[in-house]
C-alpha cells in the first residue's frame, strides 16, 4: 500500500510531538506518535529511582535509625515516634496536592524537583537543630513522596506497551522494595560512620540517582503506543467498582501496617531473640525486592482484578500464620512472603485502576490519585490505631497481626464484590458525565 506522508510539528506541551499522517489510497488517515524522548528502559529506570528516593529511602530508612536517634540522645523516645508520623502526614498532603503540582509544573519537572526536595530533606536531617526543624523536614520528605507516588506512573506508563504495563509498573515501584531492603542493609553499614554521616550518605545516594534520572523522563506528548487488545478508548469508567477499589485499597493498607511497623520488634523483644529481629527485617526486605516485579507480571498474566484477590488471600493467610508462629525458620519464610506485599500490591492496584478507566491518562491520574489518598489516609489512621491497641494489649504483637489479617479478609470481601457485581445502567450514564467533565477540564487547562 502506498500513500502520501508528511511530518507535522504539534505543539503539545514543552516537548511537543512529531506526528506522521499516512494517507492511504482509500483516503483514510492514520496517525501514530513517536515522542522524541528517552528509551523505555531509561524512563522505567527514572520511575524506579523516583520511588526509591521519595518513598523507599525517605520513609523506610527512618525505621532502622530510630534506636540510634534515641541512643545518641538526638531526641526522646516520644519525640522519635512523633517525628515518624510526620512523614506519613506529609505523604497524605503530597497525595492530596499531587494533581495540582503536576498541572503547575508538568510531570517531568514535578518529579525532578520532588526527588531533589526529598534529597534536601535527608541532608537537612543530618543536623539535629531541634524537634520542629526535624519535623518540618520529615514532613517535606513525605510530601515529596506523596507527589511522586501519584505522578510517577502517569509520567511513564502511557509511553510503554500495554501488554507489558503491569511488568513495567512493577519495575517502577520496585524502588519501594529496594528502599526497604536498603533500610536493613545499607543503613547499618552507614551507621558505623556516625548518625550525621548516615543521613548525609543517604542524601548523596539520592542526589546521584536524581542526577542520573534527570533526563530519563518522557516528554509530555501523546502516548507513544497503541492500546492493548481489548483496551479501547471508549471503555466507560466504572465508578461503582472504582469506589469499591478505593475501599479495598484502604483496607489493604490497614492490613499491611502491623508487620511493616512491628515485625522486627516482635522477633527482638516479643520472642526475646535480640539481633534476630534485624535478620528477619532483612528477609522482609528481600521479599520487598521481588514483590513489585513479580506481582506486576502476575497482573499481566491473570488480569489485575484476579491477581489482587489472589495475593491478598495469600497475605491474609501469611499474617494469620505469623500470629501463631514461634519458630524462627517459620517466621523467616513468612517474613519474605509478607515483605513482598507492601510494595508489590502497588502496581497491581494501579493496573486495576487502569482496567477500570481505560486508556485515558487524565482519568487514570485522577483515579490513581484518589487511590493513593485512600491508602495514605488509611496508613496514617491505622498507625495510630495499632499504637493504641499495642499499648492497651500489654504490647501483644500477635493481636496486631490478627487485626491486620482481619482487615485483609474484609478487603477480599470488598474485592470479590467489586469483581463480580454488575454495574447498573445509571452508573454508565454517570460515567459518561464524569468522562466529559475530565475532558472538559483537560481542555480548559
Amino acid at each position: 500500500m502506498t500513500g502520501l506522508s508528511k511530518m507535522a510539528r504539534v505543539a503539545d506541551g514543552p516537548g511537543g510531538a512529531w506526528i506522521r499522517r499516512d494517507r492511504a489510497e482509500s483516503g483514510n488517515e492514520h496517525m501514530s506518535t513517536t515522542p522524541p524522548g528517552p528509551a523505555a528502559w531509561r524512563a522505567t529506570a527514572a520511575g524506579a529511582s523516583a520511588s526509591f528516593v521519595g518513598i523507599g529511602l525517605a520513609r523506610f530508612a527512618y525505621t532502622p535509625l530510630v534506636p540510634e536517634l534515641i541512643n545518641a540522645h538526638w531526641f526522646s523516645p516520644s519525640a522519635v515516634a512523633y517525628l515518624g508520623a510526620a512523614n506519613l502526614a506529609g505523604y497524605l498532603a503530597g497525595a492530596l496536592s499531587a494533581r495540582r503540582v503536576g498541572r503547575w509544573l508538568g510531570d517531568r519537572r514535578a518529579l525532578r524537583w520532588m526527588m531533589a526536595l526529598a534529597t534536601l530533606a535527608l541532608l537537612a536531617c543530618s543536623v539535629p537543630v531541634s524537634v520542629p526543624w526535624f519535623f518540618f523536614w520529615r514532613l517535606v520528605s513525605g510530601l515529596a513522596g506523596g507527589v511522586i507516588m501519584v505522578r510517577v506512573a502517569g509520567a511513564v506508563l502511557p509511553y510503554l506497551k500495554g501488554e507489558r504495563r503491569g511488568l513495567a509498573g512493577g519495575a517502577i515501584f520496585a524502588g519501594l522494595g529496594v528502599g526497604i531492603a536498603a533500610s536493613g542493609t545499607l543503613v547499618p553499614l552507614l551507621l558505623r560512620l556516625g548518625l550525621s554521616r548516615t543521613w548525609a550518605g543517604l542524601a548523596v545516594l539520592c542526589a546521584l540517582l536524581t542526577a542520573l534520572s534527570w533526563n530519563g523522563w518522557p516528554r509530555p506528548t501523546a502516548p507513544a503506543v497503541p492500546s492493548a487488545p481489548g483496551e479501547g478508548q471508549s471503555r466507560p469508567v466504572r465508578p461503582a467498582r472504582l469506589r469499591l477499589l478505593l475501599v479495598e485499597y484502604a483496607l489493604i493498607s490497614m492490613g499491611l501496617t502491623p508487620a511493616m511497623a512491628f515485625l522486627a520488634d516482635f522477633v527482638s523483644r516479643g520472642l526475646g531473640r535480640g539481633s534476630a529481629g534485624s535478620t528477619v527485617w532483612i528477609l522482609y526486605g528481600l521479599g520487598a525486592l521481588v514483590g513489585p516485579t513479580l506481582y506486576g507480571l502476575l497482573g499481566d498474566r491473570l488480569g489485575f482484578a484476579r491477581a489482587l484477590l489472589l495475593i491478598t488471600l495469600v497475605q491474609a493467610g501469611a499474617l494469620a500464620a505469623l500470629a501463631a508462629a514461634h519458630s524462627l525458620p517459620e517466621i523467616a519464610v513468612l517474613s519474605v512472603v509478607i515483605g513482598s506485599y507492601p510494595p508489590g500490591v502497588v502496581p497491581v492496584v494501579l493496573g486495576r485502576v487502569h482496567e477500570l478507566v481505560g486508556r485515558r491518562p487524565e482519568a487514570q491520574s485522577a483515579a490513581w490519585g484518589r487511590a493513593t489518598v485512600a491508602g495514605a489516609l488509611s496508613l496514617a489512621l491505622s498507625a495510630y490505631l495499632y499504637s493504641y491497641v499495642f499499648a492497651r494489649s500489654g504490647q501483644d504483637h500477635r493481636t496486631l497481626f490478627l487485626i491486620g489479617a482481619a482487615a485483609l479478609g474484609l478487603a477480599l470481601v470488598v474485592g470479590a464484590a467489586a469483581r463480580f457485581a454488575r454495574v447498573p445502567a445509571v452508573a454508565e450514564e454517570q460515567a459518561a458525565h464524569h468522562i466529559a467533565g475530565v475532558r472538559g477540564a483537560s481542555v480548559r487547562e
